[in-house]
């Protein structure tokens, strides 16, 4: 039984398999347009933190993408590093997830979202997903995400979405996260 849940688990959040866009897919990024302004980095230094890091974008040979790179610290009540961007409208009806082409580290990373109910800085809806030093496909249903607090509905409703971001959170350790895609599905 805790064989099949595994398998089942894995098979919700596209562990293992290729690359590849849906028909039902909205694409938000491939990182082949500039991106420089679209994607900003935080880190928990803005409510006092002492993490660091740095996102880039990576254009050229075939390959576009971004990285998130640093150090997460957990020192004075810090512990995040992100690149987020901003969505320019919600996400197309019926949509159910997140699609991810990342690879990394060989580290536990997280999505988080916002939305228009998430509205202190401490408010986001969290999915946790793991990278290896291959590229690889992530899927995470909107079921799969967990709100930070009791005042957030159990679900994010796709309609309300207003970010989105890559993060290194929770736990004293080196990123680094490359991201090559990020859709909707």
């Amino acid at each position: 039984m805790r064989l099949l849940s595994t398998l089942a688990l894995a098979a919700t959040i596209g562990m293992g398999t290729a690359p590849g866009k849906l028909a039902s897919e909205t694409l938000i990024e491939d990182f082949t347009i500039p991106s420089d302004t679209r994607w900003r980095f935080f880190s928990d230094s803005v409510m006092g933190g002492v993490s660091t890091g740095q996102m880039a974008i990576f254009q050229g040979n075939g390959q576009s993408f971004a990285r998130l790179t640093g150090r997460v610290s957990t020192a004075n009540n810090g512990g995040f590093i992100q690149m987020r961007l901003d969505l320019t409208a919600p996400p197309p009806a019926g949509t159910t997830g997140v699609r991810l082409v990342v690879r990394g580290n060989d580290q536990r990373y997280f999505v988080h979202l916002r939305t228009g109910g998430t509205v202190l800085p401490w408010q986001y809806y969290q999915a946790p997903f793991d990278v290896t030093g291959d590229w690889r496909e992530v899927r995470i249903p909107l079921a799969g995400f967990t709100a930070s607090g009791n005042l957030l509905r159990r679900v994010p409703r796709a309609d309300n979405l207003r970010s989105i971001a890559i993060v290194a959170f929770g736990r004293d350790h080196d990123a680094q996260i490359d991201l090559r895609e990020i859709a909707f599905y």
